[in-house]
């Protein structure tokens, strides 16, 4: 199956400065699909800096949350540009579509499990990672059943990353009233709330599709 058959709606992938990006990461002897595996290293940095800012202190808890929030957004690019160079760039591989999906998932559990341990609270982390992995795993049940992708929210890969990177930012205040960690923690209800909506969503979509067809 062709990876654009998949492809989640993105207006940064017209925006000038991605496409020069793309061309050229197609021209070097970079593959779409090592853009994908790059995507849970950063996911791996994120989650681990999410993980140790959970007990450090001042300068260093700051530059932590601010290098957790910097690769998360690295991740993204990551999953933009492996599409990019995949379509544009002419470098569709028979293996793409594991690659396009399986990196996503293991970057959600690593970015919001790391968070969850660096608020200390380990149990939601998991939750909110297990509701993202359903989100996606709900939309490819509904391609597997014939359905179009479904990439409705309201919490999608990209309002999870927007949330938990500005929770990052965010938590560099909490020293103005001695907190550590309760940012993160009310973005990973958030999070896990949103994510468990959009499941159900999504659900909701496919069964109709379906009656409907």
């Amino acid at each position: 199956m062709a990876q654009d058959d998949n492809r989640r709606p993105l207006a940064s992938r017209d925006s000038g400065w991605a496409r020069a990006i793309a061309r050229r990461l197609s021209a070097a002897d970079i593959t779409p699909n090592q853009i994908s595996m790059a995507s849970m290293a950063m996911a791996a940095i994120a989650g681990a800096a999410f993980w140790l800012a959970g007990s450090a202190h001042s300068g260093s808890r700051a530059a932590l949350l601010l290098a957790a929030a910097l690769f998360c957004q690295f991740r993204l690019l990551c999953n933009l540009f492996d599409g990019m160079v995949a379509i544009e760039g002419g470098k569709q591989a028979p293996d793409g579509p594991f690659w396009n999906e399986f990196p996503d998932r293991i970057a959600d559990i690593l970015i919001l499990v790391g968070a969850g341990y660096g608020a200390n609270a380990p149990a939601l982390g998991w939750a909110a990672a297990a509701f993202a992995v359903l989100t996606a795993y709900t939309r490819e049940l509904g391609r597997a059943c014939g359905l179009p992708a479904d990439f409705s929210g309201p919490m999608a890969k990209q309002h999870r990353m927007a949330t938990i990177t500005a929770a990052a930012l965010l938590s560099l205040l909490e020293p103005l009233w001695r907190g550590q960690g309760e940012t993160l923690v009310v973005a990973l209800w958030i999070i896990a709330a949103g994510a468990a909506a959009t499941a159900l969503r999504r659900a909701a979509n496919a069964v109709r599709g379906l009656r409907e067809r």
